[in-house]
Order: C-alpha cells, then sequence, then structure tokens
C-alpha cells in the first residue's frame, strides 16, 4: 500500500470519527438547536485537523442535522415541526417496508428480546418519563427491522431516526396517552410477525403505527394543520 493510500485512509478514518463524535453530541441535545460548530474548536477537542472536522460537518449537512449560514458558519439545525412531520412521514414508509423485509430473518430470541423491552415500556407508564419510553421504543423498532437484508434501507432508516432526536427530544412529552396505544401497537405488530402473516400485512401495521404517532402529536399540536394532512 503506497504512502499516499495510507495518508487517505487515516483522514477517512478521522472524518468518520469526528462525524460520530458531533453527531452524538447532537442527538444528546449537548449541541442544542443554533449552536455554532466552530470547527477548529472541535479539532482541538478532537486533537486533530480542520480538515476532517470539515468533512463531517459537511456529511452532517447533508444529512439535514447541520446548517450553513453565510458570515456565521455551521449551527445545528433549528427544530422546525415540518421538518419532523416530514422525517416521520417518511420513516412510517421506510421503516415499514425495513420492518417487513425483516420479519422474516428474526429469531424467536428476536422476538422475545423485543418482547421484554415492549413489557419495560409497559413499565415505564405508571412513571412515565418520555425520555426512558422514547429510548425504549427505539430499541424495540430497531429489533424488528435491523435485520433488512437492504443496507441502503437501513441506512435511511437510521438517519431519519437521528433526525428525530434533533428535532424533538420525545413526542411523549407532547402526547402521553400515545404511549398506551403504541405499546399495544407493538405487540399487534410481534403477533403478526410470530404467525407469519403477509408482510404486507406487516409493513401495513407497522407504518400505521409510526402515522398514528405523528397524527396524534399534531392533533394536540397543530389541530389546524393536522385536518388537511394525508393519510399514510
Amino acid at each position: 500500500m503506497s504512502t499516499e493510500t495510507q495518508g487517505t485512509q487515516a483522514a477517512q478514518s478521522k472524518s468518520q470519527r469526528a462525524y460520530t463524535w458531533i453527531k452524538e453530541r447532537i442527538s444528546q441535545q449537548e449541541f442544542t438547536p443554533g449552536y455554532r460548530l466552530v470547527l477548529s474548536s472541535l479539532a482541538d477537542d478532537l486533537q486533530m485537523s480542520v480538515v476532517p472536522v470539515r468533512e463531517a460537518v459537511r456529511q452532517l449537512e447533508a444529512e439535514g442535522l447541520v446548517t450553513f449560514e453565510r458570515n456565521v458558519g455551521a449551527r445545528v439545525s433549528m427544530v422546525d415541526d415540518s421538518q419532523y412531520r416530514f422525517s416521520m412521514q417518511a420513516l412510517s414508509i421506510l421503516e415499514g417496508a425495513a420492518t417487513a423485509l425483516s420479519a422474516r430473518a428474526l429469531t424467536a430470541d428476536d422476538i422475545r428480546h423485543a418482547r421484554a423491552v415492549n413489557e419495560q415500556m409497559i413499565e415505564t407508564l405508571q412513571h412515565f418519563d418520555p425520555r426512558r419510553f422514547t429510548a425504549l421504543n427505539q430499541e424495540f423498532h430497531s429489533a424488528l427491522f435491523t435485520k433488512c437484508a437492504n443496507p441502503r434501507m437501513l441506512e435511511l432508516v437510521n438517519a431519519e431516526w437521528a433526525k428525530l432526536g434533533h428535532l424533538r427530544e420525545s413526542t411523549f412529552s407532547f402526547v402521553p396517552g400515545r404511549a398506551q396505544e403504541s405499546v399495544r401497537e407493538h405487540e399487534n405488530i410481534l403477533a403478526l410477525i410470530e404467525a407469519g402473516a403477509p408482510l404486507g400485512e406487516i409493513e401495513k401495521a407497522a407504518r400505521r403505527h409510526r402515522s398514528a404517532t405523528l397524527d396524534a402529536y399534531m392533533i394536540h399540536e397543530h389541530p389546524d394543520e393536522a385536518l388537511s394532512l394525508p393519510a399514510f
């Protein structure tokens, strides 16, 4: 391997490390909406040059997590309800398809794990913690779609989950009543998978489940807009 090739791979590795580091801080709300991303400061924190950090920020911009402003530079994207709606609509379709494509590859252990997570979610309802519930919700759905054999589909689903983590810490903070409906729908999806239901039915159940959460949020926060939303 040439010295030039080794240098290129090292730069790519640093860029990926910077990307992961910054993205985690955005998803954990350490870098909040509007937070200015000063490349030189980030590079110092990461103990690397500005070049791989710039590449990482460009990648985050492509995913919608970062925006560039003239004479200002890079900032964490501001929360926008329309972006949240778009991500939820996209996720309802993408995750529904990924869950269906994953269904036949799920083992009995996978199903048991998903059901155990759902039971933890039920337990949180008594002393409701929206952030904890949301984390468990993501773990539940990941258990169902992670064996999708289409890597591009998984990439898109995970990208939309990452956007949601930035746009809305927890939908269930706004509509806690939706949490009880959600765990019941989880069990229905599991039952369909266990019964070997047609993949179209599994996809529809997963898609409607995601859409129902968006509908509940829109009805609560924007009742006028909710009336004109298309059905998914």
